[in-house]
């Protein structure tokens, strides 16, 4: 004899209709925007070793590429900007540069697709400064804050002129959403969107990335990046970033913080977005390279726990295959 069970939660997960109808959380390719990198000086795209299924595009095939978004349904395109060796520099003057590898592949990318695909802009300096950091440095060498923020409204400027409608600032620097806010507006850009790495921890998983990007770094960025021992730091960030005026706030590494994500979406009043980052990509693809793990099941997972946590948008490399399996 049966036992008396009035209450059977696996009554909700007997069959896959009845697991999909009671779902509580679903990705869509909207929630999706794929980071890209286009390189200067190539004349087809280059594999990235690091990062298997990722390439450093050429300005023709990135265009392809943004179609492909647009088709897909994706809700963005995140560009990444990789400049000759020759052509960085203290300052990073390519960052600003109308032409500039980053700002050229902005202009290119929205007269393709216009307004089908909100088009994005990384707004730092690191890929283009011959010492690899996200500022200027100083006599002594350390990231000099308020002279970096000179040159991000100045980069934040050419980004708007180039058609970008939204400008992620990931430098950490302090006061880097209202400065380049207030130097948007000045100058009649007041429809451009500021997507604010509020919570941008230092991390040992960001090393495909340096790969994708040809880095020039040598030591780290833990004295301006976050601290991933703090977590109520995070939320001073979030906070300052929203009085400055930041449109959409960040969290990244995404994977390795859904406590901070989970935490932003209680307290911000604006999207929250969060970063699959290049190291917990890559581990996936290596696991599911060597048949360890299901990757396209993995990465669906992954997904949906940072959507779960409170994401509302999600940059993942993974985003043009996860549109296609959902």
């Amino acid at each position: 004899m049966s036992p008396a069970l009035p209450v059977r939660p696996r009554r909700l997960r007997q069959t896959a209709a009845v697991r999909r109808l009671v779902a509580q959380t679903r990705l869509h390719p909207a929630d999706l925007v794929l980071p890209v990198f286009v390189r200067e000086g190539i004349d087809e795209p280059q594999p990235i070793e690091a990062m298997p299924g990722v390439v450093q595009h050429t300005m023709d095939s990135l265009v392809a590429e943004a179609h492909r978004c647009v088709e897909a349904g994706l809700g963005g395109m995140m560009i990444f900007g990789v400049p000759e060796d020759d052509a960085k520099d203290a300052t990073g003057s390519g960052a600003d540069a109308e032409d500039g590898v980053l700002n050229v592949a902005l202009r290119a990318v929205r007269d393709a697709v216009g307004d089908d695909l909100v088009v994005m802009a990384d707004l730092c300096l690191d890929e283009f400064t011959d010492h690899g950091h996200c500022g200027v440095l100083d006599a002594a060498g350390r990231v000099d804050n308020d002279a970096t923020l000179d040159r991000y409204a100045s980069m934040g400027l050419a980004q708007a002129r180039a058609g970008a409608h939204v400008l992620g600032l990931s430098g950490m620097m302090d006061g880097q959403v209202g400065y380049v806010r207030q130097a948007l507006d000045e100058a009649g850009f007041t429809d451009t969107i500021l997507l604010a790495y509020a919570v941008k921890y230092t991390s040992a998983l960001y090393g495909p990335f340096r790969e994708a990007v040809e880095s020039s770094l040598e030591g780290d960025r833990a004295a301006y990046q976050q601290d991933p021992a703090n977590a109520t730091e995070a939320v001073r960030e979030l906070e300052l970033d929203l009085a400055e005026g930041a449109d959409i706030v960040m969290v990244k590494p995404a994977q390795t913080h859904l406590d901070i994500i989970a935490m932003a979406a209680e307290v911000s009043t604006v999207p929250v977005a969060a970063y699959q980052i290049s190291g917990e990509y890559s581990q996936i693809k290596a696991a599911a390279e060597r048949g360890w793990i299901d990757g396209d099941r993995a990465v669906l997972e992954s997904l949906l726990h940072i959507k779960r946590a409170g994401a509302q948008i999600i940059l993942t490399y993974s985003a043009l295959d996860v549109a296609n399996l959902i």
